[in-house]
Order: C-alpha cells, then sequence, then structure tokens
C-alpha cells in the first residue's frame, strides 16, 4: 500500500497567558501530521518543545526526512528504531496507529487496554504568577478535584501557600520545572507537607538530580524533564517514586506504553501529562492514561479554541475520544 504524508503547521489561541519558570506563550503552536492509505487518513499532533531543542522548523523537517521510508510503508516498531523519540516522531507514530485503526476498523483502545477506556478526572493547570494573583487563580477553580500549580523559583512559600488558601479542599501538584536547587530542596519539601502537596514535579535540573537519591522525601516526587525513554526508567527508581509520561517526550504512543509498563516495574507511578496543545494530542494521552495515578491532560481547557470535534470535557472529567477525532 503506497502511502501519502503531510505535515503543516497549526496555531490556536491560549485563553490569556501560560506562564511557566521558563517563559510564557499566549498560543500553541502545534505541527499536525497526516498520513494517508487505502482512501484513509490518519491524524498525529505534537508540540516542539525548546527546552529539549525543538522548533516548529525542526520539527517539520525531521518528519520531511522520514516521507520516503513512511510513504513505503514503515510502520510504528522500524520508525521507533530509525527515528529519535520526541515530538517529530510522536506525530508520525500517533497517526500510524490512528491509520492502523481505521484500516482494521479496530479502535487502538482494544490493542492497548484490556477494557474499554473509562472518563477520567484531569488536573488543571494554575499558571505561574505572584501569589495574590494564584490565590485568585486557586479560588476560581477550587471547585476542581485536581489542580497543578506551576512554581520553580527560588522562593515559592508565598505562593505555595497562597494556592493553598484559595483551594482548601483540591488536591495539588506542583510543578517546579526544575527551578529548585539542592540546597533550597528541603525548604520547600517541608513547605509541601505543611500544604499537603499530593506530588511535586521536576524539583531539580535534569542530569543534576542526584541530592534527591539520599534526601528525606515527605512527599513523593515525580520525574519529567529527567525521563524520555524506557531505559531511563531503571536509573530513577532511587530518587523519584513517579514517572511523567508525556508522547512528546517518548516519541508516541508506542514508546509511552513501553515506558507505562517499564514505571509499574520498578515500582514507580504513573502520571501521564501533556504539553499545551488540541484534543488530537490528547486523545492517543488518554488511552495511556487509564489506570494512572495521575492525570494531567488538560490542555484543551486552556485553550480559547480547540479541534472540531474535540475531546469531551465536563469540568475536570475527560472523556475517550471518539473515532470521529482519533483512534
Amino acid at each position: 500500500m503506497r502511502r501519502t504524508l503531510l505535515a503543516v503547521t497549526e496555531s490556536f489561541p491560549i485563553a490569556g497567558t501560560f506562564t511557566i519558570s521558563r517563559g510564557a506563550k499566549t498560543t500553541a503552536e502545534v505541527v499536525t501530521c497526516t498520513i494517508g492509505g487505502s482512501g484513509l487518513i490518519g491524524r498525529g499532533e505534537c508540540v516542539p518543545y525548546a527546552r529539549y531543542g525543538e522548533s516548529v522548523p525542526g520539527v517539520l523537517a525531521a518528519i520531511e526526512a522520514m516521507r520516503g521510508a513512511i510513504e513505503d510503508g514503515m510502520g510504528r516498531e522500524d520508525l521507533a528504531r530509525d527515528m529519535p523519540a520526541g515530538a517529530a516522531r510522536n506525530a508520525l507514530d500517533c497517526a500510524l496507529w490512528d491509520l492502523e485503526a481505521k484500516l482494521s476498523g479496530v479502535p487502538t483502545w482494544q490493542v492497548v487496554n484490556n477494557e474499554a477506556p473509562q472518563q477520567l478526572a484531569t488536573a488543571y493547570t494554575l499558571s505561574l504568577g505572584e501569589p495574590e494573583a494564584m490565590q485568585r487563580q486557586a479560588a476560581d477553580n477550587a471547585w476542581r478535584p485536581l489542580l497543578k500549580v506551576k512554581v520553580g523559583t527560588a522562593d515559592d512559600a508565598a505562593r505555595i501557600r497562597a494556592v493553598r488558601a484559595g483551594a482548601p479542599g483540591s488536591a495539588i501538584i506542583l510543578d517546579a520545572n526544575e527551578g529548585w536547587t539542592a540546597d533550597n530542596l528541603a525548604y520547600h519539601f517541608d513547605l509541601c507537607a505543611e500544604a499537603r502537596i499530593a506530588l511535586v514535579e521536576q524539583p531539580l535540573p535534569a542530569g543534576n538530580d542526584s541530592a534527591l537519591r539520599d534526601h528525606r522525601r515527605p512527599i513523593p516526587i515525580c520525574a519529567d524533564e529527567s525521563v524520555h525513554r524506557t531505559e531511563d526508567v531503571a536509573g530513577l527508581a532511587d530518587r523519584y517514586d513517579a514517572i511523567n509520561i508525556k508522547l512528546d517526550k517518548a516519541g508516541g504512543l508506542t514508546e509511552a506504553l513501553a515506558l507505562r509498563e517499564a514505571a509499574r516495574e520498578n515500582g514507580l507511578k504513573i502520571m501521564v501529562g501533556c504539553m499545551v496543545g488540541t484534543s488530537l494530542g490528547m486523545a492517543p494521552a488518554v488511552l495511556l492514561a487509564q489506570g494512572a495515578d495521575f492525570v494531567d491532560l488538560d490542555g484543551p481547557l486552556l485553550l480559547a479554541r480547540d479541534r472540531e470535534p474535540g475531546l469531551h470535557y465536563e469540568g475536570s472529567t475527560v472523556y475517550p475520544p471518539e473515532a470521529a477525532l482519533w483512534g
């Protein structure tokens, strides 16, 4: 079967501004990949991330470099072997999954999970800001069961306390985005215990997180930037309690499923997260997140405009994708 390949850039406005310790943005720039065959098409979406040396032009070039192999019928396993993990491979891998489902008539969930997918409660992300502004954000969303809060400054004490005051009944994940140091780790951990924080993501820079190995951890710590591929997992089990699996880091659903299994084998909790993207990018992650300990798939909730059709959200509840969207 001869295939066709198309990759384009799309821009979706964010509702307001999304701010983390590395900067702020007002649009989600995504790359959408379409693979066609036998009159059907499969779609995948990725979000190039500068932290990993990615850009939209670079991702488009990486996808274009695979054109011949994809159009000649390359499968997902060969793609994983011949292309490095990252956003470009994610778009191709997820498009292949979608095309396979359409060609076979077997929905993707039947291939990746033992049971039909269920609705999930996702975290809702609060941007980094001054404590007063973050407390207002928290109060406005205090009805949500799980909040994810961007921190990662030299002294996050006021922010942590402000968010807890604004949402006293919500479970809270803190995402430090590599912004803490070995010197202030104990200080921030004590604050987290005081504020009843459920999980802290990536407090120290990737590659410089050995201090976590022997450090008292009063709350669970989750690896994000420190984990990309399956072979990363075993070496992290002595310093983390959980890993955050993102399709754009792993290079697609195929590798992400292997990561999920590796985490379980190493006794680590599983978080399934996302970049700020549309429902097309979240759809395969909803299947991956079945049975996860923490779900952070709120990308479309942060947008002023999503794809149509998109995932169905009711508050913080996200439902499995319909075939018209993906899989």
